[in-house]
């Protein structure tokens, strides 16, 4: 069903009438001011949504109604400026329509590709042969930023388009794909310039209120934005289950982690063995569990700890005295303390005590 266009007001011809009359008694060219006038006004148009069809008529009957001249009464002229009028509306409905053909074929292809792109579901070297019309060159190293926000996204979503306009303002939109995947918000840049994803990662924490972005490491070939992609979401999850706090988060700093849960069965068996006994204490292992992560997020220091937990100094001691009791464990001994942090670690990661090991 179309939409019914807006009425066009006769503001936007500005001094068109005067400028046909100057021309015509001078045989004078249009100055640059006055282009510049009429690009102005093009532009206030185009934002008003007013279609180019629409104002290239208005202009049209302005040019009849407005003709100089002492033939701007003989039937013929206006018979002719009346055909004029006529075609190039016509021209431009036929250019309309197929330009909303043609932007629809585009938007399908662009989803299809950016699908097989982040699935890796296509042949990799049909996909490289692809990815050049989108301005991707996968033969070279690609990084992929994810951004997650309070809400689900799509592509006409008034904050993609505002990211879009900021990094394409900045940045040579050829070698940038920036789309919407799962309702987060994608970007894929050259792994040579790191300074596009920072860009993209300031603009989507702005743009999505506070919202997280992960970015994963370049990897060079069509596989490597599947690698990439996957990695930021992986840090996107990792920074859900371990409650981190950090706005942007870069794969290559959270690589500990796959490597610590990279072997499940030894790292339940070490959460077991050194955490288990805190289920013993009164209100369970949650809150003694709490107590260490924020005691070793604070690097130890035991003032800093308390201030984190609302708590006063002498109950964060006797906390960790607890954990010492019923763990054999001292947090506060270097030697006991690696193993303990990374037990802690290993319970954040396996959502310890909240499922059974």
């Amino acid at each position: 069903m179309d939409v019914p266009e807006p009425e066009i007001h006769d503001e936007y011809l500005g001094d068109y009438a005067r400028i046909l009359g100057e021309v015509a008694a001078t045989g004078r060219r249009l100055t640059r001011d006055e282009l510049e006038s009429r690009r102005a006004l093009g532009r206030e148009a185009a934002e008003a949504g007013f279609q180019l069809r629409a104002l290239v008529r208005l202009h049209l009957a302005a040019t009849r109604t407005a003709w100089p001249g002492a033939d701007a009464t003989d039937p013929s002229t206006d018979c002719v400026l009346a055909a004029v009028e006529q075609s190039v509306d016509a021209f431009a409905e036929g250019f309309e329509r197929a330009q909303r053909l043609t932007v629809r074929r585009e938007e399908a292809a662009r989803r299809e590709f950016i699908d097989d792109l982040l699935y890796g579901r296509s042949d990799l070297g049909r996909l490289a042969e692809r990815a050049t019309r989108f301005g991707l060159r996968l033969s070279r190293a690609h990084a992929v930023a994810v951004a997650a926000g309070p809400q689900a996204y799509t592509e006409t979503d008034t904050v993609p388009r505002q990211v879009e306009s900021a990094l394409l303002t900045r940045f040579d939109g050829r070698k940038i794909l920036l789309t919407t995947k799962d309702g987060r918000l994608v970007c894929i840049a050259p792994g040579s310039q790191p300074d596009v994803l920072r860009y993209f990662a300031k603009q989507a924490h702005a743009a999505t209120d506070g919202g997280r972005v992960a970015v994963g490491r370049p990897h060079r070939g069509p596989g490597g934005v599947v690698q990439s992609y996957d990695e930021a979401l992986a840090a996107l999850d990792l920074a859900d289950r371990m409650n981190l706090d950090d706005p942007v988060l870069y794969a290559a700093d959270l690589l500990v982690y796959p490597v610590l849960t990279r072997d499940r069965q030894a790292m339940a068996d070490l959460v077991r063995s050194q955490l288990g006994p805190l289920q013993q204490a009164r209100g369970g292992a949650e809150p003694l569990l709490k107590t260490l992560s924020a005691y070793f997020d604070a690097g130890c220091v035991a003032a800093e700890t308390a201030r984190r937990l609302a708590l006063s100094v002498r109950a964060l001691t006797y906390r960790l005295e607890r954990v010492h009791q019923l763990t054999g464990s001292d947090p506060s001994d270097p030697m006991h303390r690696y193993t303990l942090q990374t037990a802690v670690i290993g319970a954040r990661l396996l959502d310890w005590p909240a499922k059974e090991l």
